[in-house]
C-alpha cells in the first residue's frame, strides 16, 4: 500500500507561554476538529485535525508545523517505545506507525477475525509494548459501508496479534493508564461511564469496575494519578474517583488532553476548532 505524503512545514504565529498557573491559553484556532494529542520525549505535541486529514506538531519551543497530510483520517495518537507515532487511522480502519523524521508509514492491523475494525478511535501503549485500543463505530462520510461487522470493543495488540479483550460496552472511546501502569481506564461514552481495570504483568486485564458515572471522549492521567475526562470542558478526578475540579473550555466540545512541554508542565487540550494549554495549579 502506497501513500502520497504532502509534507508542509508552514509555521504559524502561536500564543505565548502561559504566565500564570491555572490560566487557559489558546494556542491556535484554524482547525476543523482537533483530537488525539500526545507528547514525545522532548515534550513536543502531536495532534490531529481529523476532518481535514492532517496531523500537526506543536514543539516545546512554540512552533506549529503541519506534520503529515494525508494522515489516514487519524484520530487518537500515541508514542511507541521506539519513538514512532502510532495513529488510529480510521479511513481504512487501521493502526499506523509513523516515523517522526521520514514519515514512513507501517500499517500494523486493520481487521479482526477476518472482519474490518469499526474505526479505531484511541489507544494507550504500555512500557512493555502492549497496545490497548478502543474501537467504537462512528459512521463516517468517507466510508462506503453503513454498519459494523464487529462489536464495539476494547482490544489489545501484543506481539503482532490483535486480541479482543472486552466487548461489553455501548461505545468505548477514551483510554489512559495510571502512572505506575497498574490500572487502565476506559470510558464508555455511549453509557456515560468510565471503568478501570487492573493490568497484570503479562498485560492481561482483570477486575473491571466502575470508576465514575461520567463518560469521556479522550482522556489522560497526571503524575499524581489524577484522571482527566473530556466533553463539556475537562473534569479532573482523583485516583479514588472523586471529582477534583472542572476546567471550563470556551468551545462546543472538548475532545482530548495530554501533558507535554519540556518538563511535562502543561496540560494540552484539543477542543473543537482550537487547541489550548494550561499550567495546572492543583
Amino acid at each position: 500500500m502506497k501513500y502520497i505524503l504532502l509534507i508542509l512545514t508552514l509555521q504559524f504565529a502561536v500564543a505565548v507561554e502561559a504566565q500564570k498557573k491555572g490560566e487557559l491559553v489558546e494556542i491556535a484556532d484554524h482547525f476543523s476538529f482537533t483530537e488525539g494529542p500526545v507528547a514525545d520525549a522532548r515534550g513536543d505535541i502531536y495532534f490531529t485535525d481529523q476532518p481535514n486529514n492532517r496531523i500537526w506538531k506543536y514543539s516545546a519551543s512554540g512552533e506549529l508545523i503541519r506534520f503529515l497530510e494525508p494522515s489516514g483520517r487519524a484520530n487518537g495518537l500515541a508514542m511507541d517505545n521506539d519513538g514512532w507515532l502510532v495513529a488510529c487511522a480510521d479511513e481504512n480502519n487501521e493502526i499506523w506507525r509513523i516515523h517522526p523524521e521520514t514519515r514512513e508509514i507501517e500499517v500494523l492491523v486493520g481487521t479482526y477475525a477476518g472482519k474490518p475494525l469499526n474505526g479505531p478511535n484511541d489507544l494507550w501503549i504500555s512500557s512493555s509494548g502492549n497496545y490497548y485500543i478502543t474501537d467504537p463505530y462512528y459512521q463516517r462520510s468517507y466510508w462506503s459501508r453503513t454498519s459494523a461487522e464487529l462489536p464495539e470493543a476494547l482490544y489489545m495488540y501484543q506481539q503482532g496479534k490483535l486480541l479482543q479483550v472486552d466487548s461489553n460496552f455501548v461505545r468505548p472511546n477514551g483510554i489512559a493508564a495510571s502512572p505506575d501502569e497498574r490500572k487502565l481506564y476506559v470510558a464508555d461514552i455511549g453509557d456515560n461511564k468510565t471503568y478501570v481495570y487492573d493490568i497484570a504483568e503479562n498485560g492481561a486485564l482483570h477486575n473491571k469496575r466502575l470508576f465514575c458515572d461520567r463518560g469521556s471522549d479522550g482522556m489522560t492521567t497526571d503524575k499524581k494519578g489524577n484522571v482527566y475526562l473530556t466533553g463539556d470542558g475537562v473534569f479532573v478526578y482523583t485516583p479514588q474517583g472523586a471529582l477534583l475540579r472542572h476546567i471550563k473550555v470556551p468551545v462546543k466540545w472538548t475532545a482530548n488532553v495530554c501533558f507535554g512541554g519540556k518538563e511535562s508542565e502543561y496540560l494540552f487540550i484539543t477542543a473543537s476548532e482550537k487547541i489550548f494549554k494550561i499550567y495546572p495549579d492543583w
